[in-house]
């Protein structure tokens, strides 16, 4: 089930598209609308883990919250007070044309079509041995985000049906102890 996480987050996460659309290097905040996996929803579950999340912080000294937060900042991602997920956008990354592919750029998405503020993609490809198919579908409007995607992922054997939906805010330039994901956003 947690590899099955791990997986959503990174579909949720690859619909962010930086595009010469207007979107802002800096810090942005996450928040999963909706994710349905196999016709189940997971919100609830996703929600539970946050306050869980939420709970352990709260136990840890300011020290322990402090070496906990830059070590998810080396890894390209943060969680703000509100348990939402925090990803920093570099310049590079925010004037691609074309949505944030995986940590290792190796399931970058194809067929990106710009409209206006609308970006929509496909996934086809092999990463750590799980196939990613499917689409997804970006709108920026000013200092916040929506991302779509549904897709199919083969894991292992396993087939998933994965919907997700998800919205973006910007919060500011300056993205603090967190640290861009390693890879992204590159060609």
């Amino acid at each position: 089930m947690k590899r099955m996480l791990s997986m959503i987050a990174l579909v949720t996460l690859a619909g962010a598209a930086c595009a010469d659309s207007g979107m802002k290097p800096g810090l942005w905040e996450m928040h999963i609308a909706k994710n349905v996996v196999d016709g189940r929803d997971m919100a609830a579950q996703m929600a539970g883990m946050s306050d869980k999340m939420k709970e352990q912080m709260a136990k840890l000294t300011p020290e322990q919250r402090a070496q906990m937060a830059a070590m998810m900042g080396q890894h390209g991602m943060g969680v703000s007070a509100g348990g939402d997920m925090q990803l920093c956008i570099t310049p590079e990354m925010a004037k691609r044309d074309a949505p944030v592919a995986d940590k290792n750029g190796s399931c970058a998405p194809t067929n990106v079509r710009r409209s206006g503020n609308r970006m929509s993609y496909e996934f086809n490809c092999v990463s750590g041995g799980t196939k990613t198919t499917g689409s997804g579908e970006s709108t920026l409007n000013g200092d916040s985000m929506t991302n779509r995607s549904d897709l199919t992922v083969v894991d292992h054997g396993q087939t998933h049906h994965i919907q997700s939906e998800s919205e973006m805010r910007y919060v500011k330039s300056d993205c603090g102890k967190v640290k861009p994901m390693a890879a992204a956003g590159r060609p």
